[in-house]
Parts: C-alpha cells; structure tokens; sequence
C-alpha cells in the first residue's frame, strides 16, 4: 500500500495552476495532467469505470458489499491557487520537528517563524512538509486527493470491510470559485459527501460565508485642469470617497470568527471612470442583506451629491451558508464526530471564513461538509501539512464509511 505522503509528494510535482482570467473550464489545461494520472490510478486499483470528462472532472466508484449503505461521496479538488507559482513544486520533508523556525531557503533567506505561526509548536515531534519558500505547496487540495485515493485503496485491500457504494470525484477550478460550475449530481450518484478540503487536525466544516461580487463603476467629468473649475468630476476622488463611507471595522482585517465583512478587492481607473471590485461576506444572511444594501445605499448617496449615474453597482451573489442544507441531516456532521472520538481525535466543529465546492454542492441537492487534511498556511509560500495528520484524516473518513454499513 502506497503511503498517503508518497502520493502527496508525487502529486505537488504536478503544476496545477487554476487561471480567474479565463472563460473556459477547465481554466487551465495543465489540470488534465494530474486528472490523467489519477484516471490511470484509480484503474490501477480496480476502480474499472474511473474517467475524465471534457471539463476535466474526474469520478469513479468503488461498488460496496453491503446492501442498503448509503452512496457516499469524497471529493477534492485538482487546481491549486493563483496567488502563488504552483511550478516547480520543491516539497521539504522535516522529520522529528523540534519547534522551532524551519529554514525553507537559506540562498533566499526564507523562514517560517514560530512568532508568526505560534501554532508551529503544537507539531513538534511531528512530521511536516513544506515549501522550499519560491511556491505554495499545492497540499490545498492534493492532500485531500491524496487521503481519498488512500482511503479507496484500504478498502479494496481490506474486502473484509463492510461499507456501501463510495463515489468519487476531483473536481478542476475550485480555487478560482467554479469548481461546481459543471458538476453532474445526478451522474455522481452520491446520497451526501464529504470534501477534503480543510486544515488542522479535527476540523470539520458544516457553515460557511454567504457571498456575494459588487462591482461599482464611478462615473466623471475630464476637461483640462486649467479651466476645471466647478466643471470637472474626479472618479478616483469620487471612487475614494464612496469606499470612505463604508464601515471601517467590517472589513477583513478587523473581522474574525462569525463576523462578515466587506472588502474592496481591487480598484482601477482615471478622472473619467474608475471601477471598484468588492467582495461581499457574512454567515448571518440577513447581516449579508444588510452589506449588500449598504453599498447600495452609499451609490445613492454619492449620485444624490454629484449626479444620477455617478455611482452604478452591480452586485452577484456566488454562493450561500450551507447550513441550512446541512442541518436536515445533521447525520452526516455527527458520523463524522463520532468517527474522530473513535480514533482519538478531539473533533473541532468551526464555520468556513470562506467557501467551498461543497456549499454550492449542497444547494444543488448534495450535503457536503468539510473535513480537515492536516494541511495549513494555504496560497502561499509558508503552506505545509502535518504527515501523522493526514492518516488521521484517512482513518477519519474509513470509520464514516465503515460506521454507514453496520
């Protein structure tokens, strides 16, 4: 039996890259190579019907031995972020951690710090992967590949185990917030389904943002500065003054937990037009209402003052708390405590500051929760993943499955 690191450390090899720039699905062709690699995998193991469609979402099923277990699916995703390079992935495999700083690069004199990362020191003894610090990691989301793929081969090894039909599916664009775009329900077949798609060890994940885009597009008046007087309109000004109507601790870097907020994402323009790009967040959905209306409300304030038209926004919900699709069947949370208890993990139940496949999933008819890979510090250069967490994570997710089938 392969280990689930070997497969980790073979998968972050592969440059996965997901591009928000493109129209297509996948939005990068590079995705295919690892979703080929994991068709030819899955084949290997005896999951004979394993594929990858034309939009580059992998599934499979392994056909249980029981009758009347329910279909369940794992699913994780194939792209990695666009924040950071994803190529030349150079995974450092740090054995007997003694908690302290880890040189990631000692040419380019990069190292994760204990005072920046205090939870650094809740891993000693432990073994860690990391970055060589010149690209993310790539265990968001390979690791969860990797445990699912661990997960299929424990069972096929282990005939003797009872467990139901388990579908599976890797899924392209998720960083980029496509990821559901073109995921077939139906085909997949699954009654509910877990991502592994989250962090710390005994993370799971049942709440997460409603969302929401606004894009604002502020309007002025050019003409020559030297007679601009009482005619001219400056957008940037006017661009800068909205944002200054917005409430200042309900954006990111003042919010945690339950809080949600309202964060000005990107800004461009000239004295003629200038556009805002803001992002909309909050758990609550009436507080998420309530966000949306306020940069409405402060749109109208600015074309009361400087002209009808002056301020034109334009706001797209993305994706809602999954809660509620959840909480009907609160089962699929609670086999998931009961399965950590069992091997001794203390099972840390916490909201989503942000979104996953599984939200969208679960609003087309698919509750999906989120368990942890032992994986942290995620997009960036200081991404790594505890080893010893990532068997937790796979031994997680075989007592679910086995607790389904008595």
């Amino acid at each position: 039996m392969k280990k689930v690191e070997q497969r980790l450390l073979r998968y972050v090899k592969i440059n996965t890259k997901s591009d928000d720039a493109s129209e297509s699905i996948p939005s990068t062709k590079i995705q295919f190579d690892l979703a080929n690699l994991l068709v030819d995998e899955l084949k290997s193991l005896g999951i004979t019907d394993a594929h990858v469609d034309e939009n580059c979402y992998v599934m499979g099923t392994l056909k249980g031995n029981v009758d009347n277990a329910p279909k369940i699916g794992l699913i994780a995703h194939l792209d990695t972020s666009p924040d950071m390079p994803g190529e030349n992935v150079k995974p450092q495999i740090v054995e007997n951690y003694d908690g302290e700083d880890i040189v990631l690069n000692k040419d380019k004199n990069i190292v994760m710090k204990v005072s920046d990362f205090s939870y650094l020191k809740d891993f000693k003894g432990k073994t860690l992967i990391t970055t060589d610090g010149t690209t993310l990691l790539g265990a968001d989301d390979k690791a969860g590949i990797a445990e699912i793929m661990s997960v299929i081969e424990y069972f096929i090894n282990h005939p003797e185990e009872k467990h139901g039909d388990i579908k599976i599916a890797f899924t392209p664009d998720e960083e980029i917030g496509r990821g559901a775009d073109k995921f077939d329900v139906e085909k997949f077949g699954a009654d509910f389904a877990y991502t592994l798609d989250g962090s710390f060890l005994g993370e799971i994940e049942y709440e997460n943002f409603n969302a929401a885009s606004a894009t604002v597009v502020v309007k002025g008046v050019n003409i020559h500065p030297g007679s601009a007087k009482h005619k001219m309109k400056n957008s940037v000004l006017i661009a800068m003054e909205l944002q200054s109507l917005l409430p200042t601790f309900e954006r990111p870097e003042f919010t945690e937990g339950y809080e949600g907020f309202t964060m000005l994402d990107e800004i461009h323009g000239d004295i003629e037009k200038t556009t805002l790009g803001y992002i909309i967040r909050d758990h609550d959905m009436a507080k998420f209402t309530q966000k949306k209306e306020f940069l409405q409300t402060a749109c109208e304030f600015i074309n009361k003052k400087y002209g009808e038209d002056t301020a034109v926004v334009e706001i797209k919900d993305s994706y809602y708390n999954m809660k509620e699709k959840i909480l009907p069947v609160m089962h699929v949370v609670d086999s998931v405590v009961a399965a950590m208890e069992k091997i001794g993990v203390k099972p840390n139940i916490k909201a989503i500051r942000g979104g996953t496949d599984g939200a969208r999933l679960s609003f087309m008819g698919l509750p999906t929760p989120n368990i942890f890979t032992g994986g942290f510090n995620y997009h960036g250069r200081y991404e790594a993943i505890v080893v010893e967490d990532m068997y937790k994570a796979v031994e997680t997710v075989i007592e679910v499955i086995k607790s389904y089938a008595k």
